[in-house]
Order: structure tokens, then C-alpha cells, then sequence
């Protein structure tokens, strides 16, 4: 068994396309519309067949408390791994990412949080340790 997709709620799935691929670099792996249905998946370009990224349009009253609440804590909707998180950092920052955490030395890694614009938080991590 493998992890193929992962869903992430979004509150308009125009601007998370914009944030997800002009901003994070992300390429479209799927893009298919139905009615008033849209299927939208993003994958790194470093692993375009590996997990995708499902930005699902979030008209879910529950999902949508979720989503909020979790923006609220500063907790994190979904969290990508990097080699290089000050120049992430700084690249990001100058495609426009709003980071509510610069990059910071925590046990066992440095972390950075950004807004995706769409109702998340979004963790970017560099591993400091072996596992």
C-alpha cells in the first residue's frame, strides 16, 4: 500500500491553483470539471507521480469549522519537507508568500509557516537529525 493523494480544503480553488503553482511551484496534475464539481490536484515537480495534492473546493459546514479552527491554533493543513528552507524562504517570499513564521530552529529541525491564501497554514520543514 501506498499514500497516492491527499486532500487539503480550500476556500476558492482559483486562487489556491494561483498560490499552489505560480507561488510553491507545484505542477497540475489534474484539472476536471463537472457541473458545479471541480477535481484540482497539484504534485511537487521534484516528484510529479508521487502523492498529489487534492485542493478541494470546502462547501462542508463541518470542514469548514475545522478549517478555521485549525487556522486559529496556528496549526498546520499540511506540511512539505525541503533541503533548503532559508532559501525557500526567501524565494517564496519573493513569489509573495506571507510567512507567519520565518524559518526556526525547533528539536530536530527548522520550521517556517506560511498563509496559502485559501484558509491554511502551511509547515515547511528541514530535517536536522537522522532518522
Amino acid at each position: 500500500m501506498k499514500i497516492k493523494l491527499a486532500r487539503i480544503y480550500v476556500n476558492d480553488q482559483e486562487r489556491a491553483l494561483r498560490f499552489y503553482t505560480d507561488v510553491l511551484g507545484f505542477t497540475v496534475t489534474a484539472d476536471y470539471s463537472q457541473g458545479g464539481y471541480r477535481w484540482l490536484t497539484v504534485a511537487s515537480p521534484e516528484e510529479p507521480e508521487g502523492t498529489a495534492l487534492q485542493l478541494a473546493l470546502n462547501d462542508n459546514p463541518a470542514a469548514k469549522a475545522y478549517q478555521q479552527a485549525m487556522f486559529e491554533q496556528g496549526q498546520p493543513a499540511a506540511m512539505f519537507f525541503t533541503d533548503d528552507i532559508e532559501g525557500d524562504h526567501e524565494q517564496l517570499s519573493g513569489r509573495g508568500a506571507t510567512f507567519t513564521l520565518p524559518p526556526t530552529k525547533v528539536t530536530g529541525s527548522t520550521i517556517a509557516m506560511l498563509n496559502d491564501t485559501c484558509g491554511n497554514l502551511l509547515q515547511l520543514s528541514q530535517l536536522t537529525w537522522q532518522g
